[in-house]
């Protein structure tokens, strides 16, 4: 869902200051067009969030082939790209509009075209940000080098109606919190990991075969952890949006989440067979290698490569997305509340909380508590606003509780805290 750092070598300083200008040039005239790309609804839009594996961008690049539309870059334009990277690193400390996580209004604008295609090429980006291609990898690769962004390829059990998902709050001994956290996001099986405000739980959201190495997952490995005190379980029942539903950049919503919002169910998810699985592993490596390497590491034809990369991107099945920490995107508050729905009242508050850009995460739970969700927020006063605006609709809600993340150890199955 590789960090690489590119080597830097010197520059002349007059070809520096005239690179460094048109970049600062750049940056102020982009922040005029998109006036703070992360703001919601205010300026460049609001259906938007996140879900899984690992960033390749920087680690696994094809320094032999040219591109040919999938956002490699030649190794010639590489090299080209290294002998200006002291231009790129006086570029960060002059001149951009500053928006969230560090970011300027250049890497915010590099950001939308990825969010909407992980794999548009340099080119297209370039072109749609006014950049210099060599300028946008280089600073996609800083990006992802600093561990800000990375991609994420992955196929959604949930959607394939594979194994069981399950949601745990695991309460901690007194001083145990941290520690137990850092053993819990250390499991393969984990998917999330978070502290929240309110009793002393570690929130886990886990994936297991099926319903009996659930049981021995909680009971026999978790429940076994030392500092772990209690264990409250809820089954997922059916999975409505996730990470790759959260669109800061964006006005219209996706295609899962109009579904939500129509209440209208979604197609039934194509058929995966074993190179579509090592298709997306490969992926999971590097989500925007090459069409031409893909078929070479799969030993197919590319035609053929191509013609399964676009049924499954085409599909909701696979989530090959752009990961960022909202914080980075300019949404440092992050909720997550449980709602206690009766079954008449289910729908229409699906469908309500589902038009609601904020929202990140949202499913269907085992328990008294039948709705279990996630926003993102730029401050405590957008959430304040949020809940008091959107909860006070919903229709025959007999419980309500709301708590604001501390500190994330595991996102999508990215680790965010080492120990």
């Amino acid at each position: 869902m590789g960090k690489g750092a590119a080597r830097r070598v010197g520059v002349r300083g007059r070809k520096m200051h005239h690179n460094v200008a048109s970049e600062r040039h750049f940056g102020q005239e982009l922040t005029a067009k998109t006036a703070d790309c992360g703001r919601g609804r205010g300026a460049l839009g609001g259906f938007g969030h996140e879900g899984v594996e690992r960033d390749a961008f920087g680690q696994a690049r094809d320094r032999e082939e040219r591109r040919g539309g999938d956002g490699m870059t030649t190794g010639r334009e590489e090299q080209r790209g290294r002998s200006v990277m002291t231009t790129e690193r006086a570029a960060r400390h002059g001149g951009g509009g500053g928006t969230g996580g560090g970011l300027d209004a250049l890497d915010h604008g590099i950001l939308r075209v990825l969010h909407r295609d992980p794999r548009a090429p340099f080119a297209e980006v370039a072109a749609a940000v006014g950049a210099h291609e060599r300028t946008v990898a280089r600073r996609l690769e800083r990006m992802t080098a600093d561990g800000r962004v990375a991609f994420a390829a992955a196929l959604i059990p949930e959607y394939q109606y594979e194994g069981v998902t399950a949601e745990l709050a695991v309460r901690c001994a007194p001083g145990r919190v941290h520690e137990v956290a850092l053993m819990l996001a250390a499991l393969d099986d984990t998917r999330s990991v978070e502290v929240a405000t309110g009793a002393l739980d570690v929130f886990v959201e886990l994936h297991a075969a099926d319903h009996d190495a659930l049981l021995t997952l909680v009971d026999t490995v978790i429940g076994r952890l030392d500092g772990v005190v209690d264990i409250h379980s809820a089954m997922v029942l059916r999975l409505l949006l996730t990470a790759s539903d959260w669109a800061p950049y964006d006005d219209e919503p996706t295609d899962v989440r109009r579904h939500a919002i129509e209440g209208t169910a979604l197609p039934e998810p194509p058929a995966v067979d074993e190179l579509d699985r090592r298709l997306v592993e490969l992926l999971r490596r590097d989500a925007r290698m090459s069409t031409t390497r893909l078929a070479r590491e799969l030993s197919v034809g590319e035609t053929t490569a191509r013609r399964r990369l676009a049924r499954l991107t085409a599909s909701h099945v696979l989530h090959l997305r752009l990961h960022a920490d909202p914080a980075v995107l300019g949404y440092p508050v992050e909720a997550r509340f449980r709602l206690g729905v009766p079954h008449r009242e289910l729908d229409p508050a699906i469908r309500l909380l589902a038009r609601e850009p904020a929202l990140r995460h949202l499913v269907v739970t085992s328990g008294a508590t039948s709705l279990l969700g996630y926003s993102s927020h730029r401050d405590t006063r957008d959430f304040q606003e949020f809940t008091a605006r959107v909860f006070a609709r919903l229709e025959g809600v007999t419980s309500t509780e709301t708590a604001l993340l501390m500190r994330t150890y595991k996102r999508a199955g990215f680790t965010a805290v080492q120990g």
